[in-house]
Parts: C-alpha cells; sequence; structure tokens
C-alpha cells in the first residue's frame, strides 16, 4: 500500500519536533557535523543499516567531518511522507550516539 503524502501543514507541524531539520526542495533534510571524518564515517554506515531495517533510504553525504541527509517517499511522487519522519526520528538517535551536533 503506497504511503500518503503529507501537507505542507503536517509537514512544518512534524519538523518542530525534529530541531535541526528542515524542507528543501521536496525533501526534509539536516546536516551535522561530527568531531573526526572517522567519526562522520562511522555515523554513515549506522545511518545505512537503520536504512536497511526500514527498507527506506536517503540520500547520505559524507563531507570531512558532516554528514547530510535529504529524504522523500519515491513511492509516493518523490514526496515528504510519514515514512521520512520515521527516519528522520531514528537518525536523530544515530547522530546523538555519535556525538553529532
Amino acid at each position: 500500500m503506497p504511503t500518503e503524502p503529507l501537507s505542507r501543514k503536517e509537514i512544518e507541524d512534524r519538523l518542530r519536533e525534529l530541531p535541526g531539520w528542515s524542507l528543501a526542495d521536496d525533501r526534509i533534510t539536516r546536516t551535522y557535523r561530527l568531531a573526526s571524518h572517522f567519526a562522520a564515517a562511522a555515523m554513515v554506515v549506522h545511518v545505512a543499516r537503520v536504512q536497511d531495517e526500514l527498507n527506506h533510504h536517503s540520500d547520505l553525504t559524507l563531507g570531512y567531518n558532516t554528514v547530510a541527509v535529504a529524504v522523500n517517499t519515491h513511492d509516493a511522487g518523490d514526496a515528504v511522507t510519514g515514512r521520512d519522519f520515521e527516519l528522520a526520528a531514528r537518525v536523530e538517535a544515530v547522530a546523538a550516539a555519535h556525538g553529532a551536533s
């Protein structure tokens, strides 16, 4: 069963509960800063494992000491859905465990 896109208001309401996340180009996004490149790479691996568990994948960009996450739901016409917020919440937990800010 396909996931339904969220309205702009629903997205804005949910973003209030995810500090640091924002809406850009029909995706929810956040960039994390970490202590080192190795810490950032470790976080990417951890996020990739969570994405496989959820069978929902974001675009991850690894920088020197940063990790950028951008996600929407392809099955919903590249719109933002509840699945994206579920993934974002899980990424937040992973980021905290890696000391990301």
